[in-house]
């Protein structure tokens, strides 16, 4: 029998299991007491999850993902290539509702560009893009909500209720919502993909853009609102899926960041990679920053 003080029940049997598992492995080399059965969660759990989030609880930072949970609502505007990444990281966070923006079909060509792997038969169906994605991302959590229509002056209200906005899109819409999630006090980050073909190979720049309430002035120098015939960098449509995914991912640990989730040393409002030099910057710091937190 073991002897001594366990700090918690979990040590207490885990101590019993490893005592035990010796004498049985002794007799069949290789087996194991952990069988790592899915284990669905509770109906009278406080979780949108519809089996248990062990990923947390096996890493030891179960208080660090609370501090996600208390977000009631996300929005992610636009579902293209890193959109959809933006929404495969953010699933899996213990977050309350997630809201999807997007009044496009999903198509062969964003197949190549997205989470998963649809089939043939799929493709052929054509079904929206927040629609497919919420058939996906629905088997594991709860409160996704679909908005198979465009963001535009007739119900960029709707905006106003989400505690953050990921903005994974380009088009005329755009400087109408930047100036509406300014009106509404919402944080926000708007992302970009400035990619281009040299001489057989690719180059170019990934943009993560963070506006919140304390500060607002630098977007206006990032982001292009022009709705002329010209195009700038970032409206070069060469998507390729892990720059997406970089691309969603600088976005998602800069929403964690602002949250506490994440150390946030600098308090950047704007990043940048760049292919090429494989170089990360980070760009328009708050003077306060050198203090602390603004």
């Amino acid at each position: 029998m073991p002897s001594g003080f366990y700090e918690n029940y979990y040590d207490k049997v885990a101590q019993y299991v490893t005592i035990l598992s010796g004498y049985a492995q002794k007799i069949e080399p290789g087996v194991t007491a952990k069988t790592f059965r899915p284990v669905a969660a509770a109906g009278d759990e406080e979780t949108v999850f519809k089996y248990i989030d062990t990923a947390s609880t096996r890493a030891e930072i179960g208080a660090v993902t609370a501090k996600l949970a208390v977000v009631k609502k996300i929005a992610i505007v636009g579902l293209g290539g890193t959109g959809s990444y933006v929404l495969d990281l953010v699933a899996k966070t213990p977050v309350r509702e997630i809201h999807l923006f997007d009044g496009d079909d999903f198509l062969q060509h964003n197949a190549f560009r997205s989470p998963g792997a649809p089939s043939l038969d799929e493709l052929v169906a054509m079904p929206k893009k927040a629609a497919y994605f919420k058939g996906i991302y629905d088997k594991m959590r709860n409160g996704i909500f679909v908005h198979e229509n465009y963001i535009g002056p007739e119900n960029v209200d709707e905006l106003r209720e989400m505690s953050f906005v990921f903005m994974c899109m380009e088009g005329t819409a755009k400087k109408l919502i930047v100036e509406k999630l300014e009106e509404f006090g919402l944080a926000f980050v708007y992302v970009g993909m400035g990619v281009y073909l040299s001489e057989g190979s690719l180059g170019g720049t990934l943009r993560v853009t963070t506006s919140t309430p304390s500060q607002r002035d630098h977007v206006r120098k990032r982001v292009s609102f022009s709705d002329d015939a010209g195009r700038n960098e970032y409206d070069v449509n060469i998507q390729i899926a892990d720059l997406n995914a970089l691309n969603a991912a600088l976005a998602v640990i800069k929403w964690k960041k602002l949250m506490g989730f994440y150390q946030d040393l600098d308090f950047e409002h704007h990043c940048t990679y760049t292919i090429g030099g494989n170089m990360l910057r980070n760009e328009d710091v708050p003077a306060a920053a050198a203090g602390g937190q603004p």
